[in-house]
């Protein structure tokens, strides 16, 4: 299953919401340098699927805010 985020990186607060089914905007306080922020966004999609971060791969958007992430498809 794919979904897509929207990330703010540097942020001075960390917020995690749900726009449709399959589309998030996130802000994380890390930077986005050495991965950190991406790291950081595969942790909280985790945590809201309930699932390991290592489940996730993202397809395209490494180096950009806009990410299309995907996640195993037995959580439809």
């Amino acid at each position: 299953m794919y979904i897509r985020v929207r990330v703010t990186a540097d942020a001075k607060k960390e917020s995690f919401s749900r726009e449709r089914e399959d589309s998030f905007l996130v802000s994380v306080k890390e930077p986005a340098e050495q991965n950190r922020a991406n790291v950081r966004v595969l942790e909280l999609i985790a945590l809201h699927y309930g699932i390991s971060p290592k489940q996730i791969r993202i397809i395209s958007g490494h180096h950009s805010p806009g990410k299309i992430l995907s996640i195993p498809d037995i959580l439809q």
